[in-house]
C-alpha cells in the first residue's frame, strides 16, 4: 500500500509542472545514446506520447552524427570537424541527407506512431521550412548557417495535432542546390525561437556541462559560458550546444537544458520534478524563470 501511495504522491507533485507546461511547445533535440539504444528509444517514445496526452506540444529535432560517420567511413569518404561542426563536402552531403532525412527521420516517426503518437517526419527542405547559406562563407563546405525558419508552418502542423519530427537539412535559395547540413543543436535552437517554445531540451551522452573537476554545473548564463569557453572548460562538440542554448534564451525561449539522454525518462525528470536534471541555461534577469507552485495549485 505504501508503494501505491508513493506513486500517487509522485503524480500529485507533478501537477504544478503539468499546469505550467500545458498548451506550451517544448522543442527536444534528440541524439546520442537515447537515439541508438533500443531500450532508451522505447522510453523516449513513451515520454513523448505522455507529453502529448498531457496537452504539451513536443517538437523533435534529431541528429544522426554517429550513423553519418559510420556510413562515410564505410564508403571511404573523408570527414572531419571544426569546433564541433562537420565539414561537409558535396559527396558527403548526399550521405548526410540520406541518413538524416531518410533513415533516421522515418525510423523516429514510425517509432512514435507505433506508441500511439501522431508524428510526421519532415526535412527542413519541405516547404522550405529551414533556409540557409554556406557557414562562414563556405569554410565548412555544404554545412550551412540558418537564415530563416518558417515557424508558422511548424505551428500549423502542431495545430493539426501532429508531432513534427524534423531532420536538420536546410534548403538553399539557389536552384538545383543539394541543400545544407545543419548542426542539429543549432537547428533545435532556431526552431525553438521560431515556434516561440517555452523550453528547449538537448538530450546528450553527458550529465550536463561539467567543470574541470568533472562536476556538474547546474546553471549557466551568457557570461558564465563565455568564461568557460575562454578557459577551455567548454570545448569541442559542447560549444555548439551551449551557444545554441544561450541563443535560445536571449531570443524568447524561457529556458534551455542539456540533459543526460542515457537516463531513462530523462525528459519527464526534467519537466515534472522540482530538482530537474542536467544543466539549465537561463537569463538571470528574466522574471519568468521561477515557478510559483502555490499559485499554480490554486488556479
Amino acid at each position: 500500500m505504501q508503494k501505491k501511495h508513493q506513486k500517487v504522491q509522485t503524480l500529485l507533485d507533478a501537477i504544478p509542472y503539468i499546469k505550467k507546461f500545458f498548451g506550451k511547445t517544448v522543442v527536444i533535440k534528440y541524439g546520442g545514446s537515447a537515439q541508438t539504444s533500443p531500450d532508451l528509444k522505447e522510453k523516449f517514445a513513451e515520454d513523448i506520447v505522455l507529453l502529448s496526452l498531457l496537452g504539451i506540444k513536443p517538437v523533435i529535432v534529431h541528429g544522426g552524427g554517429a550513423r553519418i560517420t559510420e556510413l562515410l567511413t564505410k564508403l571511404e569518404i573523408p570527414s572531419h570537424f571544426v569546433d564541433g561542426h562537420r565539414v561537409t563536402c558535396q559527396e558527403s552531403m548526399r550521405v548526410v541527407e540520406m541518413v538524416l532525412s531518410g533513415e533516421i527521420n522515418k525510423n523516429i516517426t514510425s517509432l512514435l506512431n507505433h506508441h500511439g503518437a501522431k508524428a510526421i517526419g519532415i526535412s527542413g527542405k519541405d516547404s522550405s521550412i529551414i533556409n540557409a547559406i554556406p557557414k562562414d562563407g563556405g569554410k565548412f563546405g555544404f554545412t550551412g548557417e540558418i537564415t530563416k525558419v518558417n515557424g508558422e508552418m511548424i505551428n500549423n502542423l502542431i495545430k493539426e495535432g501532429f508531432i513534427p519530427v524534423i531532420a536538420p537539412i536546410a534548403d538553399s535559395a539557389e536552384p538545383n542546390h543539394p541543400g545544407f547540413n545543419i548542426n542539429a543543436d543549432v537547428a533545435a535552437c532556431e526552431i525553438a525561437v521560431a515556434v516561440k517554445a517555452q523550453k528547449v531540451l538537448f538530450l546528450t551522452d553527458t550529465i550536463g556541462v561539467l567543470d574541470k573537476e568533472g562536476k556538474l554545473i547546474e546553471t549557466l548564463d551568457k557570461d558564465d559560458v563565455e568564461a568557460y569557453k575562454k578557459d577551455g572548460t567548454i570545448a569541442g562538440g559542447m560549444i555548439p550546444k551551449v551557444d545554441s542554448c544561450i541563443d535560445a534564451i536571449y531570443n524568447g525561449v524561457n529556458k534551455a537544458h542539456i540533459i543526460d539522454g542515457r537516463v531513462e525518462h530523462s525528459i519527464l525528470l526534467e519537466l515534472f520534478t522540482s530538482d530537474g536534471i542536467g544543466t539549465q541555461f537561463l537569463r538571470r534577469d528574466n522574471p519568468n524563470n521561477g515557478i510559483d507552485m502555490q499559485k499554480l495549485l490554486e488556479n
